[in-house]
């Protein structure tokens, strides 16, 4: 639902809980409430901003960042296939969403056009309700995610799966993005699993034996080749194909990480137009700084390091005694190596001279240097 703050005028999306929460310490105890904390803020996770609980009617609402519209409404009766560029951009955001998620020890279970929205170029995603600790010890809930981009590992036994889940879930999305249809719409759970077969196969009887047998579903499955998902996306580009075969792996060991992903040949044009902008922006703060500013940072900060002939740092003054007055400066000619010395004696500077040194004027110390034992 779609609200205006009257703090500051701007439009965010309100969610309204169906739970009752008897006080706020409960609704800031909540699974969600707790996953967007952790997970934010990332440029590819929806942003909470505050939570409006109502005390006398127990009713809890999540503030959150508002979007245009969510993948599902985006690909809805669209005839035309959209251009590569844009499948792509939008599956790298995707992976990069779930690659967080997964590192900080959480996985969605619900991944789904639905719950995927964009505004623009950019995708986030959202509607945290479902998700789990990456720690949880299975068997977790049965009947997670949404039909369609159920993992097998999810249909086939009773809540033995693991983060994986959500990759699976993401290369249904991938099909859908690229095709403008489900890949596996079932009907019913045993139909669901029918529908997977068609595509990619029965698998072999040593990989069924892996998973632990549910109660409701029998492994005696026929033997089917499968059509592959090449036939079903022609015009597939090889890359996308490639990736697409590793996020749908049957076997939850072999099938490709959020991470992995990332790294993956389809994804390598935006890792390189990402260097190239993460270059130049390095470029532009570091002209900006001032001289003594662009000494202090680490040579492995600057951009063409290779370029940058570098100079003998000037001895630090908190690495000195404290004296009233200051010793005069020696203008060297030539700089000398940087040699590393423990704060508290100073160091023999060895130079080697490419000239003569100007001659050094002496003048008188300040009284209170006399008293000082060197």
């Amino acid at each position: 639902m779609k609200t205006q703050s009257l703090k500051d005028g701007k439009f965010y999306a309100c969610k309204t809980m169906k739970q009752t929460i008897n006080s706020l310490e409960q609704a800031n105890n909540l699974r969600e409430v707790q996953a967007m904390k952790r997970l934010s803020p990332h440029t590819n996770i929806i942003q909470l901003h505050e939570l409006i609980f109502d005390k006398e009617t127990g009713t809890l609402s999540l503030i959150c960042e508002l979007m245009e519209m969510n993948i599902y409404e985006f690909i809805q009766g669209r005839q035309t296939p959209l251009p590569d560029t844009t499948v792509r951009l939008y599956m790298y955001q995707l992976c990069k969403s779930l690659a967080h998620m997964h590192r900080c020890g959480i996985f969605h279970r619900d991944v789904k056009p639905e719950n995927i929205l964009i505004k623009q170029d950019v995708l986030k995603l959202g509607d945290f309700g479902s998700c789990r600790s990456v720690y949880s010890k299975p068997p977790h809930t049965e009947y997670i995610s949404t039909r369609w981009y159920r993992a097998p590992e999810c249909l086939l036994t009773d809540g033995y799966y693991s983060l994986k889940m959500d990759i699976w879930s993401a290369g249904c999305v991938f099909f859908e993005i690229i095709s403008l249809n489900p890949l596996f719409p079932g009907t019913n759970e045993l139909d669901q699993v029918s529908k997977i077969h068609d595509v990619l196969g029965t698998p072999d009887r040593s990989l069924l034996q892996k998973f632990k047998q549910s109660r409701a579903m029998r492994f005696d499955f026929p033997p089917k080749r499968g059509s592959g998902i090449s036939r079903l996306i022609p015009n597939c580009p090889a890359p996308a194909l490639s990736l697409l075969y590793q996020m749908l792996a049957y076997d939850p060991d072999e099938r490709i990480t959020a991470e992995a992903a990332l790294h993956h040949t389809y994804f390598r044009e935006i890792r390189w137009n990402l260097k190239i902008y993460l270059l130049d922006e390095k470029c532009a703060f570091y002209n900006m700084l001032s001289v003594p500013c662009k000494l202090l940072l680490s040579p492995k900060l600057l951009p063409f390091q290779h370029n940058i002939k570098h100079t003998a740092e000037p001895l630090m003054r908190r690495n000195l005694p404290h004296y009233a007055a200051e010793l005069p400066k020696l203008n060297m000619v030539a700089p000398g190596p940087q040699i590393p010395y423990p704060v508290s004696t100073l160091p023999a500077l060895t130079i080697t001279h490419r000239g003569t040194l100007p001659a050094i004027t002496s003048k008188k110390c300040h009284p209170r240097l006399a008293k000082v034992n060197i």
